[in-house]
């Protein structure tokens, strides 16, 4: 299972949700604002308004951190 975050500074739901994965060692790949996306580019992606962070797997949108973890409860994970 490949998980991808985009993340963002002083983001306290881009730390508990990748938290969350390393708790059940699910590996997953951090792209961070200003490093590997802009802004643009992610509201390109993601559309206006959305917020930090975006998790996908395997390219599917999951959607912030409280929809990953009940994805991950749904999954019998957590």
């Amino acid at each position: 299972m490949a998980y991808t975050i985009y993340t963002r500074k002083n983001c306290p739901y881009c730390e508990r949700v990748k938290t969350v994965l390393n708790s059940i060692r699910e590996p997953y790949t951090e792209q961070k604002l200003n490093v590997n996306f802009t802004r643009e580019e992610f509201v390109s992606q993601f559309g206006e308004g959305a917020t930090f962070p975006r998790v996908l797997k395997e390219g599917r949108l999951l959607g912030g951190c409280n929809e990953t973890v009940v994805y991950l409860r749904q999954q019998g994970l957590v």
